[in-house]
């Protein structure tokens, strides 16, 4: 997920051997630079699936300096998207001029260029000019014509993760080595026996749903950048990207609203922070008139009702992501707690999304604020 600087060690020993002589090579070519040996390595914050660092290098002009980004590619996260797609995409996405270009590629991560634009901050997110600019850029995003099939991945996905609980007892990491996905007592709390029972009840509940478009599905703030002269959004990382129903995007968007990345509890969700009625109304209008005209309002409700019905199949993503992610990824970062907040939210909403039709009163989408954490065992109701 998206990082920010933190100028606070070098960290150059991180970066393997491959990565710094392509590094060195890279930099040879740029005339400014007198030494292509003196790259300094700063890590970025802020990043759960990979570890990212900014590469610089001062230049004959002393007040200026060379820039690329480095992404180590995190262990065991393959099974959450597949890496040479994601490749694909990266690729594609800089030709269509949407992101960073592609510098180089190593074992296990790649060489990236460095975006001149401030990565957005939590707060961004309710800044309702900063907002505007992301639903209006949402909207391009979802029109854009990948190559290949455009079958939705979201119900897939889901029930990837739940076999992966339940086709063995490890998962493999790299050759000869596994780890215990899952104890019986994590299974017992998060109640994964009944996880695809749950799939199939909001698969159900939103087969009429056909506006589908290529998603990003990790819309969160440290994946969004901003050029302050320009007020121009740029969306970045795309390793969850592809095609999948645009409301379950939004939705997405909407649930980041209550993260931030950047405190000494980065798991822990503010609830209180989720948009309330006219901040999502108002995205929602912008994000529809962005290309199409002004919308009615049946279409602008149904959009509401169908992206406050998918939040509970992002809590489930993002949930099941978290389990996995404990016994996957070494990323300093309490994913059980994040993945139990996230089920939580699940069994909350779940009983007023799904026990009325029609428009969903805005009474039923507080998102239990106030409510008491339940450390026990997860009750899908």
């Amino acid at each position: 997920m998206g990082p920010v600087e933190n100028p606070v060690n070098n960290k150059e020993y991180r970066i393997p051997g491959e990565a710094k002589e392509m590094l060195k090579s890279l930099a040879s070519k740029w005339e400014d630079i007198d030494d292509a040996n003196s790259l300094q390595v700063i890590p970025l914050k802020g990043a759960m699936t990979n570890e990212v660092f900014q590469i610089k290098w001062p230049t004959k002009a002393h007040n200026m300096s060379r820039k690329v980004v480095v992404r180590i590619y995190g262990e065991g996260v393959e099974v959450f998207f597949d890496r040479d797609t994601e490749i694909l995409t990266f690729e594609f996405m800089s030709k269509q001029g949407q992101g960073p270009r592609l510098l180089g590629r190593f074992s296990n991560g790649r060489i990236e260029e460095f975006i001149h634009a401030r990565t957005l901050s939590a707060s961004d997110l309710h800044d309702p000019d900063i907002s505007a600019l992301i639903a209006a850029k949402m909207k391009e995003f979802h029109g854009l014509e990948m190559p290949g099939p455009k079958d939705v991945s979201l119900w897939h996905r889901l029930r990837l993760f739940s076999f992966i609980f339940f086709s063995n007892s490890f998962f493999v990491i790299k050759e000869n080595e596994a780890k215990s996905l899952c104890t019986p007592e994590e299974a017992k709390d998060f109640r994964l026996d009944s996880i695809e029972d749950e799939i199939s009840l909001i698969e159900k509940e939103l087969s009429g749903d056909q506006s589908i478009g290529f998603c990003h599905n990790d819309l969160q703030y440290g994946n969004v950048m901003i050029d302050e002269e320009t007020r121009s959004i740029t969306i970045i990382d795309y390793e969850y990207a592809s095609y999948n129903p645009i409301a379950f995007d939004i939705a997405n968007h909407f649930c980041e609203m209550t993260a931030d990345y950047h405190t000494d509890t980065p798991h822990i969700l503010d609830y209180s922070k989720y948009p309330g009625l006219e901040e999502r109304q108002r995205f929602l209008h912008i994000y529809l008139s962005s290309s199409d005209g002004l919308p009615s309002d049946i279409e602008l409700e149904q959009l509401l009702d169908n992206v406050e019905k998918y939040k509970l199949a992002s809590h489930l993503f993002w949930g099941l992501w978290g389990i996995i992610s404990e016994h996957v990824n070494e990323i300093d970062f309490d994913y059980m707690e994040y993945a139990r907040q996230r089920f939580e939210q699940y069994c909350l909403r779940k009983p007023a999304l799904l026990g009325s039709s029609g428009t969903i009163p805005d009474a039923a989408l507080t998102d239990g604020i106030g409510a008491e954490k339940n450390k026990g065992t997860i009750e899908f109701l």
